[in-house]
């Protein structure tokens, strides 16, 4: 008997799959959210914690769970409603909005000195922004080996506006529009939306994204009661044969508001409230148009930038990037089809629609890095899930 588009036995195996890492110790529980044609199918399995608070608490749609970078998309969605009602424009630059990030210079060498730049040859515009080619991002280095890394990581967010000011006294890695980099374009957006906006950041995304889905768990903190619900973090390598060491507990940080709201990956959420904002994307029921949810969702990425980006070579081989999100260009294993959209997050998130399948899936649970897709249980997870549709 097929549920949704997915057959009963298919279904038995994503949860003996998630059993098996459940039983093994790798995860206190995690919760699976398969939706299609209509129908929501879950899978809730272990508890919130190992032990202490939460340990006899099991995984539920409303467990709260630390998001990291499925952040991005939301962050991204936000923009592109102000794009819609016109403060935004895809193409202009952001210099008025953002004096801090106008005319910008570029490392002459991005591993040579801070102070051997030229002048960037055009200013950084909000598509920039959103396609992660602002030219600045993440730079992997060993300490001490590239002035840039040792800079951008000593950066500091007190407040926004103080955030934005030291990223900005910093040469670009690139030139703008180069190369894609990730992470610091989707804080940058974050503080452009307040600037648009004239609120916070948190409170632009309750107003035009959250409260319209309903999406009401949804914010940079938990606090009060809510802090029974949420789940522990823990080390994605183990001290010892034993269980994971506790990265993050509810009463860590997160369960205080931020001085700074990162639009790349500060917010908690719960699968219910992701599955809103997944299906409004999917469905075309949205605080976006159609045609602005097909503009955010196709890859924006040319050959000559994905030749030169990524974090190793060949990254963008099957896949490109939308605004905020990861696009399938190539479909090389069981798994999201040609046209899919969506991210993981560093704590074991996930997130993906298939349109061509009219399927999404999510997977949330708070193993540090466990998102990483080149995993092995990632594959193992995609051919289960795949192989569960039925129709």
């Amino acid at each position: 008997m097929a549920v949704g588009g997915f057959s009963s036995s298919g279904l038995v195996r994503v949860r003996e799959m998630l059993a098996r890492h459940v039983d093994a110790g790798s995860i206190p529980g995690a919760v699976v959210v398969l939706a299609r044609h209509g129908e929501v199918h879950v899978e809730a399995i272990g508890t919130l914690a190992f032990e202490g608070v939460g340990s006899a608490t099991p995984m539920a749609t409303d467990t709260l769970f630390r998001m990291a970078s499925m952040t991005k998309p939301i962050a991204a969605a936000c923009a592109m409603t102000l794009v819609e009602d016109g403060p935004l424009r895809l193409d202009d630059p952001v210099d008025e909005l953002l004096p801090e990030l106008a005319h910008m210079t570029v490392l002459a060498d991005p591993h040579g000195p801070l102070d051997d730049t030229v002048a960037a040859k055009r200013p950084i515009t909000v598509r920039d922004l959103l396609t992660f080619t602002v030219g600045t991002g993440m730079v992997l280095a060993e300490p001490g080996t590239a002035p840039i890394a040792d800079a951008l990581n000593a950066l500091r967010a007190p407040s926004p506006d103080e955030w934005i000011r030291g990223l900005g006294a910093l040469p670009l890695v690139h030139q703008p529009g180069e190369r894609w980099m990730y992470e610091t374009a989707a804080n940058v957006t974050g503080v452009l939306i307040a600037r648009a906006t004239g609120t916070s950041f948190g409170d632009a995304l309750r107003e035009r994204i959250c409260d319209p889905l309903g999406m009401k768990d949804t914010a940079f903190a938990v606090t009060g009661a809510n802090i029974d619900r949420f789940a522990t973090a823990y080390e994605f390598e183990s001290a010892d044969a034993g269980r994971p060491a506790v990265v993050d507990g509810p009463d860590g940080r997160w369960s205080r508001p931020p001085a700074f709201e990162a639009g790349g990956g500060g917010l908690v959420s719960t699968a219910d409230d992701y599955l809103a904002f997944a299906t409004a994307l999917l469905t075309g029921d949205s605080v976006l148009s159609r045609r602005a949810v097909s503009l955010m969702t196709s890859d924006h990425l040319a050959p000559a930038q994905k030749a030169v980006s990524g974090f190793w070579p060949g990254y963008f081989d099957t896949m490109g990037w939308g605004f905020g999100m990861s696009v399938r260009t190539h479909r090389t294993h069981l798994g999201p089809s040609v046209g899919s959209y969506g991210w993981p997050g560093k704590y074991g998130t996930a997130w993906y629609n298939d349109p061509a399948e009219a399927m999404t899936t999510i997977v949330l649970m708070q193993r540090e890095h466990a998102g990483d897709q080149t995993l092995p249980m990632w594959a193992e997870f995609w051919t289960t899930v795949y192989q569960a549709i039925d129709d």
